[in-house]
């Protein structure tokens, strides 16, 4: 008589490998460790909020244009509270005539910057604020400054070195070349014709085509020939600095405040 098979002298089978807690017959299951925790959802990135204060220039973000525009804030107030006799004096010794340039080139250019023509509420200071203010967020202070300096020597030195010129040769009276000369407005006006060079191209021809359009006018009516040409003039130099904003738009001027 065979002995009845019992569980203990049963053969055991032993489970297949991985079957551990799975059901069976069912297709391979992953096991709690293997299941991948969900992923994190990505961000969406959203256009960045209107900030209205960027606009305007500030100590940390626009340094150059900050400062520069509180030293133009000052010589604007001796503007509106000096007498007379002292605005002349002062003028005439910032003056970039003929005479100073020739005697003292470095500091009349200086000096002629700091003064806006018509005061605080001149509509090139409000341009300026505006632009530079733009242009150095995109560019940086130093380039900002470049651009600004460009327009305002080079231009400066094409109409006075034309009025000197034109002197010389007879054709115009000698009291030329003391001629009053000073303000902000070449550096501006060189200031918008590269900041044109790092917008769209829907905003750039516009920008240009208005701007350029107030100077022929302005040109046309030959109240100031030599002032107006150093406008337009300024303007093609700063239209002539787009390789330079350009490249450093690119390479970017540093997270600005």
């Amino acid at each position: 008589m065979e002995p009845t098979a019992t569980a203990e002298n049963e053969p055991s089978v032993a489970p297949a490998p991985g079957a551990s807690g799975l059901l069976d017959g069912m297709p391979r299951q992953r096991g709690p460790a293997s299941i991948a925790a969900p992923s994190p959802p990505v961000p969406v990135r959203t256009a960045r909020a209107l900030r209205p204060w960027r606009l305007l220039p500030t100590p940390t973000g626009t340094p150059f244009t900050f400062t520069y525009a509180a030293v133009l804030v000052l010589t604007s107030l001796i503007t509106a509270y000096a007498s007379p006799s002292l605005l002349h004096t002062l003028y005439q010794a910032s003056s970039t005539d003929v005479a100073h340039l020739v005697q003292t080139p470095v500091l009349v250019l200086l000096a002629s910057a700091l003064w806006v023509a018509g005061g605080i509420t001149s509509p090139y200071m409000v341009v300026f604020l505006l632009v530079l203010t733009a242009l150095e967020r995109r560019v940086g202070g130093a380039r900002a400054a470049v651009v600004f300096l460009l327009g305002h020597v080079l231009a400066t030195l094409a109409t006075e070195g034309t009025v000197g010129l034109a002197v010389l040769v007879g054709h115009l009276p000698d009291s030329s070349l003391h001629r009053l000369d000073y303000g902000i407005s070449f550096g501006v006006a060189a200031g918008v014709g590269a900041l044109a060079g790092l917008l769209t191209p829907w905003l750039r021809w516009p920008l240009l085509a208005l701007f350029g359009g107030m100077l022929v006018e302005d040109l046309v009516e030959f109240t100031d020939p030599m002032t107006n040409w150093g406008h337009l003039i300024s303007l093609a130099i700063g239209i002539a600095t787009w390789p330079m904003v350009r490249r450093r738009h690119r390479e970017g001027p540093g997270a600005a405040r």
